[in-house]
């Protein structure tokens, strides 16, 4: 999920320390898109022993501006070059951190990254899930942080006392779930390892120049090494990518790569290391500039506010084909009381052969294959249950080599980051995740949620999400960054929830092929919509705007080629797709409710809740009553389904509104004023 990078230097390289701050500032700027919530540097002199450690709770942009940064590159970094012509006389290693937070908040310092256990200092790309379980299984090793590195780190330097560093690295990611790429090294070694079950890690060595430099994505290596102003002699063609299942230990002294497997038997001969007590110790510095959060003080929280008439939902009047109740947009019902949406409805997978159907698709993709086995598909991937199977699908049946990119705006859940670590991990697949300015995102996000309040409009809800429209965009970009063709999106047309649009005045488009279309005319009318109403409710000029008028065309306008939505080409079954996940990838549900829909979307819990308050439904009715519509389930399995289904979700309506800072009680408050269920005229 972060950004961890490095910069490794044999006595002697033929390197400046002004190339090697540009290649360090370099990796810094483009690994800070991987996470912004804190950075840290490790800078190792073995031959000296000592290293010096920074981290701040701080994105990497501010941390290159930081006195203590600027202290540690032209004070130990440049002793390191003291050899003749300018050149290293010492071996040095860097270690970089650009950290999005996942275990462990970013305010406390021992949860940032480098981390350092016992003599070992690693950084960590990933999340390993069973964390909990190692620490427990682990007795003698002390626990000092949240953050998931921490357990690696005591595992690795537990490990090494009975081998050497790359079996303590297989011994390591044989316990572990998860998914992880890892940079680590003992202050007693002479050596830097590099592992990864992910494939999330890219090396480029210059054996002559006597230099290493790596990072977690292709395209931040490739401009890192543009810095170096003809240092590198050979081209980016000769970028390594360690795949999945793979680490390389690189030996300091002289910039020799030993590879190894991390499951199965390992031929290649290691160097024979020392002891640990056979070296001496090393001085730490260690320099730490954390923020702090100022004292929040808490409300006690009214759970009794959240209310649920469950009798009252089940007696509206509904369609007797499908579960669609009066009270949605644009709805009418025949004589034989059948809701227009039935009427118009066109079946997708009645009739349909699963296995020809899937068949024909894998065909139709058979021109973006790559024989050689290096990615040729980028697949979006929000860690949510079609997006797992669709990547189990992607990868399993279709035979390609996929890329997942996670489009991270401050919604995305922590059981979502582990479920995509879970998916990653086990079929070693490489995940990009790009990540928002959060803070900034989570602000907006209050500023429109606050308006909204004031002028409750069910049709501005969206507003709500627009950050997360980004991900097109996204999208586009990272296709020309990697060069991959194809992208593949695992949306469910049975998910289909045209009544948000639908509260905007814009009526249904019943022929409409695919789920994000939406006509030239009703795209004017929704605009029409957002501006009467946001002019009507000043609280909506904020400086959200500019982020919302981008999602809008990145959403509607950005240009789309060579991409397919899977689920319209396959059969989607909601059997076989909870089976899959949770037998073959221990998928976690969330603690709050039953359903496996969902649950990685912080915003979801909040506006169905909105939706079912004052409405009566909400998107689970509109999933059940398609899946009727197909013949998948029955009427009376749909209606009991989403009587569980609509249920509130209180742990994580708590989430949602604490983190984006605004308070529980008043909140709810002012959403249960909307029970009126009034017929909305469209």
């Amino acid at each position: 999920m972060c950004g961890i990078f490095g910069v490794f230097l044999r006595p002697d390289a033929s390197i400046s320390h002004r190339e090697v701050a540009a290649t360090l500032a370099g990796l810094y700027h483009y690994s800070e898109s991987r996470g912004k919530e804190s950075a840290g540097l490790h800078v190792y002199l073995p031959s000296q022993s000592q290293a010096w450690t920074l981290k701040v709770a701080q994105r990497a942009s501010d941390l290159l501006k930081s006195r203590e940064y600027r202290k540690l590159t032209d004070g130990p970094v440049r002793i390191a070059f003291s050899g003749q012509e300018g050149r290293p006389s010492v071996p040095l290693a860097m270690l970089g951190h650009s950290r999005l937070v996942t275990n462990g908040t970013s305010e406390l310092n021992e949860n940032n990254q480098p981390v350092r256990w016992g003599g070992v200092t690693m950084i960590h790309n990933g999340i390993v899930v069973n964390v909990d379980e190692l620490w427990a299984a682990a007795p003698h090793l002390q626990r000092h942080a949240q953050v998931d590195t921490e357990v690696m780190a005591a595992l690795a330097a537990d490990a090494l006392t009975l081998s050497d560093p790359a079996e303590a690295t297989v011994q390591v990611f044989s316990r572990i779930r998860g998914a992880a790429s890892v940079a680590w090294t003992h202050e007693r070694g002479i050596w830097i390892v590099l592992a990864t079950n992910t494939g999330d890690l890219y090396r480029y060595t210059d054996t002559d120049a006597g230099f290493t430099i790596f990072a977690s994505e292709r395209y931040i290596l490739d401009h890192a090494l543009k810095s170096l102003n003809g240092a590198v002699n050979g081209s980016p063609n000769n970028i390594e990518w360690l795949r999945p299942g793979k680490g390389v230990l690189l030996t300091l002294d002289a910039m020799r790569a030993f590879p190894f497997e991390l499951r199965g038997s390992n031929a290649c001969p290691l160097p024979v290391f020392p002891s640990p007590s056979e070296t001496p110790t090393v001085q730490h510095d260690v320099e730490i500039s954390p923020s702090r959060c100022p004292a929040v003080i808490m409300r006690q929280v009214d759970e009794g506010l959240l209310r649920y008439g469950e009798a009252k939902v089940a007696a509206l009047h509904r369609c007797t084909r499908c579960i669609l109740p009066k009270t949605f947009p644009f709805i009418s019902f025949d004589e034989q009381g059948v809701c227009n949406y039935c009427q118009n409805y066109r079946p997708r997978y009645q009739g349909v052969d699963p296995t020809a159907a899937q068949e024909k698709f894998i065909d139709s993709l058979k021109s973006y294959r790559n024989s050689k086995g290096v990615p040729d598909v980028l697949v979006a991937f929000s860690g949510g249950r079609d997006s797992s199977y669709g990547l189990h699908l992607i990868k399993k049946e279709f035979g390609l080599t996929p890329v997942t990119f996670t489009y991270d705006w401050g919604m995305v859940t922590d059981l979502a980051r582990r479920n995509i670590a879970r998916i990653c991990g086990q079929l070693g697949i490489q995940n990009i995740l790009v990540s928002a300015d959060i803070k900034r995102k989570r602000d907006n996000i209050r500023k429109n949620v606050t308006a909204w309040l004031r002028r409750p409009e069910l049709g501005l809800v969206p507003l709500f999400m627009a950050g997360d429209k980004h991900f097109f965009s996204v999208t586009n970009q990272l296709k020309r960054q990697t060069g991959i063709k194809l992208d593949l999106w695992c949306a469910n047309p049975l998910e289909n929830t045209d009544f948000k649009s639908g509260f905007c005045g814009v009526p249904p488009d019943f022929g409409k092929k695919r789920l994000d279309y939406l006509s030239f005319g009703r795209k004017l009318r929704m605009s029409a919509y957002y501006a009467y109403h946001c002019l009507a409710n000043p609280g909506y000029f904020n400086k959200s705007i500019p982020d919302t008028v981008r999602a809008f065309f990145s959403y509607y306008v950005e240009p789309r080629r060579d991409f397919h939505f899977i689920y319209d080409h396959l059969v989607w079954d909601e059997r076989e797709v909870n089976d899959v996940l949770l037998t073959k990838y221990n998928w976690e549900l969330a603690p709050d409710t039953s359903s496996t829909w969902r649950i990685g979307d912080g915003t979801a819990p909040f506006y169905n809740y909105i939706y079912l308050t004052a409405r009566g439904f909400s998107e689970f009715d509109t999933f059940r009553s398609n899946q009727i519509r197909e013949g998948m389930i029955g009427r009376e399995e749909a209606l009991q389904a989403v009587i569980v289904e609509n249920r509130p979700r209180l742990q994580s309506l708590l989430w949602y509104l604490e983190t984006i800072g605004l308070d529980f009680n008043d909140v709810i408050r002012r959403i249960n004023e909307l029970d009126t269920f009034e017929l909305h005229r469209g």
